[in-house]
């Protein structure tokens, strides 16, 4: 089990771990990395998940396999301390951490390797597995393996995963003449592959698990993946020691098949800056006593009847009036506006004045970074918003619509402007990544709110 050494905030960190990174995306990283997963956890091991990048679906997947919470692990919207810290606290407790990359191995920002699945690598001091499918090749993935071992020498490339592998005999082709450790060979299997949807994957809790266990014990050396975690050496981390306050306000979070897109990090620092988190379901819930309200994204297009029936809608729409703060994040932002079709007006909570319709392909996709100017009593003060949006719906504001947020990376709303609000409710297309400063802004108001 990993040992934690404090000393002047310099924390010792030892655990095994690795990073299952790809060639590309539909690789097959995914599966494999949740088998290998369920391989570990099979074993009697304690494993603590990370996922590269903004994603929350693989998270969820990881969540339910592991029974620990998955935890992001994003450069662009956290920075190297946001990284070291995320691994920090997720990996308290745990006897192994298993990493799943994003794209392939060295696919970055804008073309570069910042933030890639190397780059993590690298900063973590992790071995990476590299899963290479091999349908329709034999000698040709050496030459692979030796441009990704070349392409950054530092990256200690420990062994590969072949995936797809048609036959024996193909087997025993890839094997021939190699020079990295082969530590498995999947056979090509419809089974491994998960049903997806329009935002990716299902979520974890939705999804049916199939037992490929079987399947990646049976052809892959997990064993050996374990002593190759083992030479992962110590990392000496400046860590952040969490500020606990005193809990003074309550804040309720929807957390449902509909809303289900929440970084735990913001979760983690709204409790330490002083919230009681309150969960509910807007689908079958009332509003709770509460003194803020956080909505997450998710899929609340899959449940607009559910959502405008149930009795929490009328009474958001109410808290919002009353001057609660609300904040509510691309499926938040959706169910605070008037509908999700332009002919049923005031189908959901409509306190934010647009329309939203869904469309057949994604309207925005990649990070976001911006600054609050204003408008609400927790976004006056000017300060750094970081994210990511990933969404297939598109909101038509009204054109006397106010914004709280101006991007400078980034779609929003409209040309750059986010957060669009009304009274103290704020909705934004970006998914953010807290700040302290944030928390503290918000939690001020919802005291505030509370004492009215």
């Amino acid at each position: 089990m990993n040992k934690f050494n404090q000393d002047n905030k310099i924390t010792k960190l030892t655990i095994p771990r690795i990073v299952i990174a790809g060639i590309q995306s539909g690789c097959g990283k995914t599966t494999i990395s949740r088998t290998i997963m369920a391989a570990l956890m099979r074993r009697g091991l304690i494993v603590q998940p990370y996922k590269i990048g903004p994603d929350f679906i693989d998270p969820s997947h990881h969540t339910v396999i592991c029974k620990r919470v998955s935890r992001n692990l994003d450069l662009v919207m956290t920075g190297e301390n946001g990284v070291f810290n995320s691994f920090l606290k997720g990996s308290e407790g745990a006897d192994i951490a298993v990493i799943e990359g994003v794209m392939g191995m060295y696919d970055g920002l804008d073309g570069t390797t910042w933030g890639s699945s190397a780059h993590i690598a690298r900063i973590l001091k992790a071995p990476v597995i590299l899963v290479i499918p091999v349908e329709g090749m034999s000698t040709s993935v050496h030459a692979i393996i030796t441009g990704f071992r070349q392409y950054e020498p530092d990256i200690n490339l420990a062994g590969v995963i072949l995936n797809r592998v048609n036959s024996p005999k193909h087997r025993d082709l890839v094997r021939a003449k190699a020079e990295l450790p082969q530590l498995g060979h999947i056979p090509f299997n419809s089974s491994l592959f998960t049903e997806s949807r329009h935002l990716g994957l299902f979520m974890g809790d939705e999804a049916e698990l199939k037992d490929n266990i079987s399947l990646i014990e049976d052809n892959c050396d997990i064993p050996e993946l374990i002593k190759i975690a083992k030479t992962a050496p110590p990392l000496s981390i400046i860590s952040e020691s969490p500020q606990l306050s005193r809990k003074s306000v309550k804040i309720g979070i929807p957390k449902d098949v509909a809303f289900c897109f929440y970084y735990q990090h913001n979760l983690d620092l709204l409790s330490e800056t002083g919230a009681i988190l309150n969960y509910f379901s807007p689908i079958q819930d009332p509003l709770p006593d509460v003194d803020a309200l956080y909505l997450g994204g998710g899929y609340p297009e899959l449940y607009a009847d559910l959502l405008e029936k149930g009795i929490a809608r009328d009474q958001i729409r109410s808290a919002s009036e009353n001057g609660m703060p609300i904040w509510g994040e691309c499926g938040g932002l959706l169910y605070l506006s008037e509908g999700i079709s332009k002919d049923s007006k005031h189908r959901w909570v409509g306190i934010l004045p647009g329309q939203a319709e869904m469309c057949n392909r994604f309207q925005a996709l990649g990070y976001c970074k911006g600054i609050t100017v204003g408008g609400t009593s927790f976004t006056k003060e000017s300060y750094v918003i970081s994210g990511h949006e990933f969404h297939y719906s598109r909101l038509y504001p009204q054109s006397d619509a106010k914004y709280t947020i101006k991007l400078n990376m980034g779609r929003g709303i409209d040309g750059g402007l986010d957060g669009l609000y009304t009274y103290e409710t704020v909705g934004s297309y970006t998914h953010s990544w807290f700040s302290k400063k944030f928390c503290s802004e918000f939690i001020s108001a919802a005291d505030l709110f509370s004492k009215r």
